[in-house]
């Protein structure tokens, strides 16, 4: 195929085969574990009104890419903020820009994808229930993943909105509205935490013993509290995530005590690490976003549009 393969928000979306976004993942995951991805920390240009993130990156066996990604406050929901962008695909030999695609879609499909394997990986293995917290364009991508690998495993979902957080809830068969955001997470065994969030959203005294949290909102702000921090294994995608500064770190993982480390989750899914330790304390992923994981889900969509014969071809 030559020139340029553009897919809307729509065909993104249909592009992005969950079970090969798991698999993608897990493999950009391990190899930044490992140093064979390149991806510089994330730069942002700020407006008045936002900001504008670039996040360039490469891993082997799934490609090149780039993501321009706003964020901007949304004028039509108080409080919350908007995620818009494209991300570009180019052929890691010759440099032949490939795709353009749908960043929002992207971008809720990757993380959700990495919260998911966090827990799959740190939870402690007993029976129990799970929480997600948020009702916006991310926790309904994780609803959605959930359904789709586990769903008879009820789901406790919380959020600011009433009506919102039943529409969250519909999009799994096993999950129902909780009355707030504590009752959610008291005897969850795992939280995914998925707001716009500018201070903590759950409490460590909430926890169960042994619970995973997942945090993959926060861009603002802690969404986690300094206690939960303090008493967690804690996992991140990349090591910036604990060594550079906001925006390109986590708000969460600034200014940790000495000798509290953070471990990839990239080592612990290819097996060089144990993860967790035992089952009664909690652990933490914190995700601040990843341009690897941006190159695995186009690679998916990429894929999966090609052999589909989706989209539009234009010369640029």
């Amino acid at each position: 195929m030559s020139g340029v393969l553009v897919l809307d928000r729509a065909r993104t979306r249909a592009a992005l085969d969950p079970h090969q976004v798991m698999d993608a993942v897990a493999q950009a995951l391990i190899a930044v574990s490992r140093g064979e991805a390149s991806a510089p920390p994330r730069v942002a240009a700020r407006a008045p009104g936002g900001l504008l993130g670039v996040m360039p990156g490469y891993v082997p066996g799934l490609g090149l890419a780039a993501k321009l990604v706003s964020v901007f406050a949304d004028p039509a929901q108080a409080g919350r903020s908007s995620h818009r962008g494209i991300v570009a695909l180019f052929d890691p030999e010759d440099g032949r820009p490939l795709a353009l695609l749908d960043a929002e879609a992207l971008t809720e499909t990757r993380t959700a994808a990495a919260a998911t394997h966090s827990a799959l990986a740190l939870a402690a293995p007993r029976p129990g229930r799970i929480a997600v917290i948020g009702a916006g364009a991310q926790a309904r991508a994780q609803l959605s993943l959930l359904a789709l690998l586990d769903p008879t495993t009820p789901v406790a979902v919380a959020g600011r909105d009433p009506r919102r957080v039943r529409d969250a809830a519909a999009l799994h068969p096993a999950a129902e509205p909780a009355p707030s955001a504590e009752a959610a997470v008291r005897d969850a065994r795992v939280v995914f935490c998925c707001t716009g969030a500018v201070r903590p959203v759950i409490r460590r005294d909430w926890l169960a013993p042994g619970a995973h949290v997942s945090s993959v909102g926060g861009s603002h702000g802690p969404e986690v509290d300094a206690d939960t921090v303090r008493d967690a294994l804690l996992f991140a995608e990349w090591p910036g995530a604990h060594t550079a500064a906001p925006p390109a770190g986590a708000h969460e993982l600034q200014d940790l005590p000495e000798g509290k480390a953070v471990t990839l989750l990239g080592a612990v899914l290819s097996g060089t690490h144990p993860g967790r330790r035992e089952e009664t304390g909690p652990t933490l992923f914190k995700s601040t976003g990843h341009a690897a994981l941006d190159v695995a889900a186009a690679h998916v969509a990429h894929a999966v549009a090609v052999r589909e014969g989706w989209g539009t071809t234009v010369d640029l």
